[in-house]
């Protein structure tokens, strides 16, 4: 579960720094060697983190991991950040594996006639691919010298509406910028110096071809808004984004579990 950190009032640096500090106390804890463990799809959250790390551990102890499947038209933008920040990376193509895993969910062995009805559905194929991305990313972190951590990239504004994979993107071991709306990730990313165009890019999941607004039918405008004031002028807008709010609060929390 992630513990979102809440702060009275918003200024770009003085909230740069503060999560640099925060990370820095965070790593100290949890891995005084470890390696900062990153998914880079190219967008404002992952170089944004990305840049974060780079501040509060240095660029030797930030490593990028990009995860293209099959062809990614954007990842030029994810070479970019990395590049830019002069951090290490490699490419791990989740393609095949996609493929694959597709395949063998789609096997059928006949066993005593106890096999059950299975269908491809539309969730599924968009939320496969962030937690195969997830189980690269802790792969990745198992296997690099001293070990490392992975960086949750979800921002407030997305954690609200619970527009996140849970297992998949909505994980790892520390979040950053889980406190920040949008409007706040993007100004942190200016005091940052990142290239604009990563910062002002349309977000999209990178799953359906349409940006994250379209499949949210809102701005994170209005969203940002919403969710910093309570007000939405427009009372579908506000049902919307209140029935996605309570659908998903499951995403942040721990697992239920049996109290003895």
């Amino acid at each position: 579960m992630k513990q979102l950190i809440s702060y009275p009032t918003f200024n770009a640096e003085d909230d740069k720094q503060k999560i640099i500090v925060f990370l820095q106390n965070w790593f100290a804890s949890n891995g005084p060697k470890a390696k900062a463990v990153v998914g880079i799809s190219g967008g404002k959250d992952s170089s944004v983190a990305a840049a974060l790390c780079v501040e509060a551990l240095g660029k030797d102890r930030v490593v990028g991991v990009l995860m293209p499947n099959g062809v990614q038209a954007d990842i030029d933008d994810a070479r970019c950040l990395v590049e830019h920040l002069g951090i290490q990376y490699r490419i791990v193509n989740i393609g095949t594996p996609f493929k694959e895993m597709l395949k063998a969910l789609q096997y059928t062995e006949v066993v005593n006639n106890n096999n059950f009805y299975f269908s491809v559905t539309d969730a599924l194929l968009q939320n496969l691919a962030p937690r195969l991305r997830m189980a690269t990313l802790y792969a990745v972190a198992q296997g690099v010298p001293d070990g490392g951590r992975v960086i949750n990239t979800c921002n407030r504004s997305e954690d609200y509406v619970g527009y996140s994979t849970k297992y998949g993107d909505s994980a790892g071991d520390v979040a950053p910028l889980a406190a920040y709306t949008v409007d706040e990730v993007l100004s942190i990313g200016q005091t940052l110096n990142l290239p604009s165009h990563l910062l002002r890019k349309a977000p999209s999941d990178g799953l359906c071809g349409k940006t994250d607004e379209d499949n949210l039918g809102f701005t994170y405008a209005v969203l940002d808004k919403y969710i910093k004031t309570g007000s939405c002028e427009d009372k579908e807008t506000k049902a919307k984004i209140d029935h996605l709010h309570n659908s998903n609060k499951h995403k942040l929390e721990l697992m239920p579990m049996v109290t003895r």
